[in-house]
């Protein structure tokens, strides 16, 4: 299995970037990861946050290919647990799926283009994180699944 993962702009701060690393290393064992930078669009006096939006937008669309199933991270979306993510992701590679996209927006989230092109548009919480955070708990809610997956000790149920 393949992820793309397409982010907006790269993770700044270190202690972030070391947490991805360390997960991406660990997710390894399971799958494939493509990490796609979008260019961070810049919020100015004179740059609205729809024009933002709109840009980044574009930018992500045009990474995504008409293979791929889509999953969108947006606080609108469906919420699971660590198992029942699993269980998705199991079901997704039983389909057929090969490579699944998962998307994080930048500071304003995700355009209306964006959510309307995803399969399915996925809350990691009712809690709310920056965008960088948003990373490194997808990764680990990745690795998570897959040590599900595979009865790894790792998740204590």
């Amino acid at each position: 299995m393949k992820f793309k993962i397409i982010i907006i702009g790269k993770t700044k701060e270190n202690y972030l970037q070391q947490g991805e690393k360390e997960f991406q290393k660990r997710l390894s064992r399971f799958c494939q990861l493509e990490w796609v930078i979008v260019k961070e669009q810049r919020f100015d006096a004179n740059t609205s946050e729809q024009t933002i939006i709109k840009t980044e937008s574009e930018s992500i669309l045009s990474k995504i290919t008409k293979d791929d199933f889509v999953i969108a991270l947006d606080r609108t979306g469906e919420q699971m647990t660590s198992e029942e993510l699993a269980v998705f992701l199991q079901k997704k590679m039983n389909e057929g799926y090969s490579k699944i996209t998962l998307i994080i927006g930048g500071t304003f989230g995700l355009g209306e283009k964006v959510l309307k092109s995803a399969s399915t548009i996925l809350s990691l919480s009712k809690m709310t994180f920056t965008h960088e955070m948003s990373r490194l708990i997808l990764l680990e809610q990745l690795y998570r699944a897959f040590t599900i997956l595979n009865g790894s000790k790792y998740h204590k149920a």
